[in-house]
């Protein structure tokens, strides 16, 4: 019996050692209790309506229908975009501020997105809400390759073991939508997830300007079940060097290494261009870049079930 005890009593202690050697950092304005207020007025032929969209970053307020650049020092982008197509000045927005507990959130919805003008323009395009580490460059003025207008990852050189947040997520069952704007609106079969993923790379850029990468770092999670309340604290784990023979290992955590599906940065020269993932780096590297993003949805651009809901809170890293 002494035994055992003094068993128990060793398992807890070396398990409380090892929770007090924990270092829990948040990421900048990974609270999400600050938000940047944008009120856009759109063009007459579309209805001349003024539209609200929020960026992650210091509590302000910003009027006007100019390029969003980020504030405060805040590292946070969002999907929610002031566009001008054809000359026409439209908003999307479908990242929010919400509540949670005392404080604020961030909630990600998957909607449609309805312009019409008599003669000139009538589509519907689905918007996932997304969040990332990057930036967006407005004003966008198509809607084609999305990814192209996203500046993806932040520099980074440190080694996290986990990603940690806290989620609630609301996933009706219905099959996905795709709607571009362009043609008819078509269903997919099948329901979509919500997503949350930490990669880390390390990046070089060649004499033509081409930006290359190895993937150091990989954590990606999908999210396809309703809660009933908040889960916090949740954790991804970062794997490091080639993951493709781990348990759990997925399809969708492989390289990026196709310039379609390729996330954009600038390079040395201010161009954006694709970082194509080229293998996998050494379990020990050290990373140049970082990206985290969590969106309502986990398809290629325009492909999402609407209604989707996911909301984030307390961002961090822990190491």
């Amino acid at each position: 019996m002494k035994k055992v005890i003094f068993t128990v009593m060793a398992a807890a202690l070396t398990a409380a050692s090892s929770m007090a050697a924990e270092k829990v950092v948040l990421l900048k304005f990974g609270d999400f209790d600050q938000w940047v207020t944008r009120h856009i007025k759109e063009s007459s032929v579309i209805g001349g309506n003024t539209k609200t969209l929020y960026e992650i970053g210091p509590t302000k307020t910003l009027d006007g229908a100019t390029a969003y650049v980020p504030q405060g020092g805040s590292p946070w982008a969002t999907s929610n975009v002031y566009a001008k197509v054809m000359g026409v000045v439209k908003t999307s927005n479908a990242v929010f501020p919400d509540t949670h507990g005392s404080g604020k959130c961030v909630k990600l919805t998957t909607m449609l997105e309805h312009v019409k003008a008599v003669g000139v323009i009538n589509m519907d395009v689905l918007v996932n809400g997304s969040i990332f580490l990057g930036r967006m460059f407005e004003p966008v003025s198509s809607t084609k390759n999305p990814y192209s207008k996203m500046e993806m990852g932040v520099p980074f050189t440190q080694r996290p073991k986990y990603l940690q947040f806290d989620y609630k997520l609301t996933a009706p069952t219905g099959d996905r939508t795709y709607s571009s704007g362009f043609g008819s609106q078509k269903t997919i079969r099948g329901r979509d997830y919500s997503e949350v993923f930490i990669l880390l790379q390390r990046r070089w850029e060649d004499e033509k300007g081409n930006i290359h990468a190895a993937r150091v770092g990989t954590g990606r999670q999908r999210f396809g079940a309703t809660t009933a309340n908040w889960v916090n604290k949740h954790r991804i784990e970062v794997k490091y060097g080639d993951i493709t023979k781990t348990p759990g290992y997925q399809s969708y955590m492989g390289l990026i290494s196709t310039k379609d599906r390729a996330y954009y940065a600038r390079n040395s020269k201010g161009k954006m261009v694709p970082v194509i993932e080229e293998q996998w780096d050494d379990a020990n590297a050290t990373p140049t870049h970082m990206l985290v993003m969590a969106s309502s949805g986990c398809g290629t651009a325009y492909v999402g079930t609407i209604g989707m809901t996911f909301w984030i809170d307390n961002m961090a890293l822990v190491y």
